[in-house]
């Protein structure tokens, strides 16, 4: 698949996915760039924004088996997995598949979930595969896990493990609509007089993964793996503000993305602002704040937008 098919097939897909959604154009974009880079996405906010409504949509709207888990307190990884069931009739055990094996699965409220229940998916996100009582099942691709999670100050959550965190490829926000775009979601709601929104798929799981194939095709120039380089060592420079910054994996990420974002734009090679808008999503999350910073304003993001500004841009003639 060329890139300008990309190109074509993204915005349809976002045309389809924007029905159900009113405005978060950039978090939708953001949302669309990961998939394509064949990377999970963990949305981080206050409930009630469609973090739910954003997973079933893209789903929908590709063509893709979409399964939801409500984690709770009690949620088990077998719940997840899958079990093994004793066969009366054969005298045999059989697997039985859990939620996982789908293309996209909503792990809805993750930090609901102890991290025992929460490190069941830790194979499954990065080798695409679950292993259970010696026996590796392949999972079906495209494989996307697209967890929400509200902020760790309420009541009753488990704050992710940074290894869990660093297997998402993005973290983002969603934010309150603004009084227009919370008039247009009422508006629509009276005019198709049911809860349910309808998505029709626009592209099949085929042509998804030949999208990410797609992708791999876009070129990157010295200067710009110089400038990821660059961001990237940054954060683990940063004394003042964080104790741990970007891993390798981070690089990786922003590579990925860049070129992801590049395609859905509709070119095949990647320019520095495509390396600045996947940034903070891309590598805020892998970075730990030092313990004075825990109770001030200052967040992973606010760190990140300000290395932003301090790293030099490349230039090109």
């Amino acid at each position: 698949m060329k890139i300008e098919e990309v190109h074509e097939k993204a915005n349809l897909v976002l045309e389809e996915v924007g029905k159900a959604i009113v405005g978060k154009e950039g978090v939708l974009k953001m949302i669309l760039t990961t998939i394509l880079a064949d990377g999970h996405v963990l949305i981080e906010d206050l409930p009630g924004l469609a973090k739910t409504l954003m997973a079933k949509s893209f789903a929908g709207a590709l063509g893709l088996e979409f399964r939801r888990v409500q984690f709770t307190p009690d949620l088990l990884p077998s719940d997840i997995l899958g079990v093994s069931v004793f066969n009366q009739k054969t005298l045999e055990f059989e697997f039985r598949r859990g939620p996982v094996f789908t293309n996209v699965l909503l792990a809805d409220e993750i930090n609901r979930s102890p991290p025992k229940t929460q490190s069941a998916l830790l194979e499954a996100m990065q080798e695409r595969q679950v292993t259970l009582e010696g026996h590796t099942y392949e999972l079906p691709r495209p494989f996307i896990v697209i967890a929400t999670q509200n902020p760790i100050e309420q009541e009753g959550t488990y704050p992710l493990p940074e290894a869990q965190l660093d297997r998402f490829l993005v973290r983002l926000r969603v934010g309150y609509p603004n009084r227009e775009e919370e008039k247009e979601i009422l508006r629509r709601r009276m005019e198709r007089k049911r809860e349910e929104i309808e998505i029709k798929p626009v592209v099949r799981a085929e042509e998804v993964m030949e999208m990410q194939r797609a992708i791999e095709d876009v070129y990157v120039s010295d200067p710009i793996l110089d400038y990821i380089v660059a961001l990237v060592n940054a954060t683990r420079n940063d004394r003042r503000n964080l104790e741990i910054g970007a891993s390798p994996r981070g690089s990786l990420a922003l590579l990925k993305l860049s070129r992801a974002y590049a395609a859905i734009e509709g070119r095949d090679y990647v320019i520095p602002d495509d390396v600045k808008r996947v940034a903070i999503p891309a590598l805020s999350h892998r970075l730990i704040l030092k313990r004075e910073l825990w109770y001030t304003r200052v967040s992973q993001e606010s760190v990140m937008a300000k290395i932003l500004e301090k790293v030099p841009v490349p230039k090109f003639e």
